[in-house]
């Protein structure tokens, strides 16, 4: 009896197996498909409101910006990576919530034009699956409402994933930091993190 039973378990093992891979991979596509819709939505959100303000007058804008600073979760402007054909919506905060949405700019950091530290965070295996790919030179686009700004890589760095040195918010010089976790392929938390280093050059 206890023979047969054993047999009957070994034989349905196998099938066990399969579905639990099935029921992973489904979770993950569904994951997947879920993350694409938010990241376009956030997207399409952040194109309009480009092309709204875009359109008014600079003093007009100014004052508009002024008097409603950005929430977190709002949609603030688009980061372009031409080089790995890249079009993100950024988005305010860097909360797991706002991370889905695109790539999230770190709070108390500060815009592009006000001369200090801009901190822009993503995920790995989501808006910054190619990060890795660029190189010192390549260039890196934030469009926001008050207009374009064009920054080039000068360096890279891989730091713990606990070092917060990197994010100094400093207000004497522009530059772009972005962040994402590294290794790039691995699996579970990584370990570190992974810095691009970018400053403003005149378009």
């Amino acid at each position: 009896m206890k023979k047969e039973r054993y047999l009957t378990v070994k034989k349905k093992l196998p099938l066990f197996i399969i579905l639990i891979g099935l029921l992973l991979l489904g979770t993950s596509l569904w994951q997947s498909t879920q993350t694409k819709i938010q990241t376009n939505h956030a997207l399409e959100k952040a194109k309009k409101l480009i092309s709204k303000k875009q359109s008014l007058p600079a003093a007009v804008n100014k004052k508009i910006d002024q008097s409603t600073p950005p929430k977190t979760g709002d949609t603030v402007g688009i980061l372009k990576i031409s080089k790995i054909k890249a079009e993100l919506a950024i988005v305010e905060g860097t909360n797991p919530d706002d991370l889905k949405k695109g790539v999230g700019h770190y709070k108390g950091s500060y815009l592009p034009g006000d001369k200090g530290q801009i901190v822009l965070s993503g995920h790995r295996d989501t808006v910054f699956r190619k990060l890795g790919e660029l190189k010192i030179g390549d260039q890196l686009i934030m469009e926001m409402p008050n207009g374009n700004f064009t920054y080039e890589i000068t360096k890279t760095k891989i730091v713990k994933a606990n070092d917060l040195s990197v994010i100094t918010l400093q207000h004497k010089q522009e530059e772009l930091i972005l962040t994402t976790c590294y290794p790039f392929h691995y699996v579970g938390n990584a370990p570190k993190r992974y810095i691009i280093y970018a400053k403003p050059i005149k378009n």
